[in-house]
């Protein structure tokens, strides 16, 4: 088990960024990074045609985010263990890679000695959401995001169907650029969106929606069952 050669996938939509990273891991003799994917539909065929030991994905690419990606991954395969890469590692964001079945999620400006200790614990079965985030913390955040959600869901509000697809793909971390990509739309329009949401959820800041956000879907699918 000492010289076991950990088999990765990357997805990253940026192309230096995901080049960089497999540069990086390929420079370690217990890695191997045996395909790459640029967005999630990608992933999830390159996937189930190498069987990697990790899947090492951004949150938030084009066709579908890194979250739906895995999610989707997770019903056909239970043993998939996907670790995330974000520029947002704030609470909801661990919170929502928690609930989609992934095994942890780090900053990308992490240093690369804390990247390969992340693979590692995920590889072995193991959660990392950094150094700040163990166990009983992680519990925490999970009780507190779930009691807020049955406390503060905000179901008063309404939602259309455009509006609810770009509020999930705030939540998976998806810039205005991204999601105007995604849904072929212009920037503007999308920058309006968001500040339509933040005026029907009565909130300042894009951490604010993302967390409102999660609990308005959450509720919405208890009120549903």
């Amino acid at each position: 088990m000492k010289n076991q050669v950990i088999k990765i996938l990357v997805a990253d939509d940026h192309t230096l960024f995901r080049q960089g990273i497999i540069r990086l891991l390929e420079d370690q003799n217990n890695f191997s990074v045996i395909a790459e994917a640029e967005n999630g539909k990608e992933l999830i065929e390159m996937y189930f045609n190498l069987f990697p030991d990790i899947i090492l994905a951004d949150i938030a690419m084009p066709e579908l985010t890194g979250i739906e990606a895995v999610q989707e991954i997770l019903i056909r395969d239970r043993t998939a263990k996907a670790l995330f890469l974000s520029m947002y590692d704030a609470g909801e964001y661990v919170y929502k890679v928690i609930k989609s079945g992934g095994k942890g999620l780090v900053n990308k400006n992490i240093l690369e000695d804390e990247l390969f200790l992340a693979i590692d614990r995920v590889y072995k079965g193991d959660k990392y959401f950094g150094r700040k985030w163990n166990d009983e913390n992680l519990k925490n955040l999970i009780d507190e995001f779930e009691k807020k959600s049955n406390e503060n869901s905000k179901v008063d509000i309404e939602l259309n169907f455009r509006e609810e697809h770009i509020l999930q793909l705030i939540i998976n971390g998806a810039t205005s650029k991204e999601i105007a990509e995604k849904l072929l739309l212009s920037k503007k329009t999308i920058d309006y969106y968001r500040s339509n949401l933040l005026r029907k959820f009565d909130i300042k800041t894009q951490i604010e929606l993302a967390k409102f956000g999660i609990n308005y879907f959450q509720q919405k699918k208890t009120n549903s069952d």
